[in-house]
C-alpha cells in the first residue's frame, strides 16, 4: 500500500520561514565578516567539496544538527555556545530554513538563515573558496 504523505517538503519550509528570519543575500555578506556573527553551512561534506566553501563558515552536517547544538549530548561542540548570530545556510535556502527553525526551537538564539543559500551566496558575489582539489 502507498504512503499518503499529508504535509509536504514545501509547507514544512514555508511555516519554518514564517517562524525565522529569513536573510537577503546580500545582507548575509556583510554579516560574513562580523566577530558577532557565525555562518553555519549544513551542506553535505560531498556539496562542499564538489561546489566550494564559505571562507570562515562552520560546517555542520545537517544530521548532526541536534546533537551538536544540544550542551547535554556527547557530540555538543562550543561554537553554539556562544553569545553570537547564528545563520544557516544550505545549497538552495530550503534545509537552512528547517534547520535554522529546528535551532530556535531548541533555544539557539537569535538564528536566521540565508535566502537561496550558498547558490545565492556565490550569485551575489559572496566569497567562495574554491572546492577541494581531487588527489591523483
Amino acid at each position: 500500500m502507498p504512503q499518503t504523505i499529508t504535509l509536504g517538503y514545501k509547507a514544512l519550509c514555508e511555516a519554518a520561514e514564517r517562524e525565522i528570519e529569513t536573510l537577503p543575500t546580500e545582507e548575509a555578506v556583510k554579516l560574513a565578516s562580523r566577530d558577532d556573527t557565525v555562518l553555519v553551512d549544513i551542506r553535505d561534506i560531498r556539496e562542499l567539496q564538489r561546489d566550494g566553501k564559505v571562507p570562515g563558515a562552520f560546517h555542520c552536517p545537517r544530521g548532526m544538527l541536534e546533537f551538536w547544538i544540544d550542551p547535554a549530548s556527547p557530540y555538543h561542540k562550543d561554537v553554539f555556545a556562544q553569545d553570537k548570530k547564528f545563520v544557516f545556510f544550505c545549497a538552495g535556502g530550503l534545509r537552512s530554513a528547517l534547520a535554522a527553525q529546528t535551532a530556535q526551537r531548541m533555544g539557539l538564539a537569535p538564528v536566521a538563515h540565508i535566502k537561496g543559500g550558498f547558490g545565492a551566496w556565490k550569485k551575489a558575489g559572496g566569497p567562495v573558496l574554491p572546492p577541494d582539489e581531487k588527489k591523483a
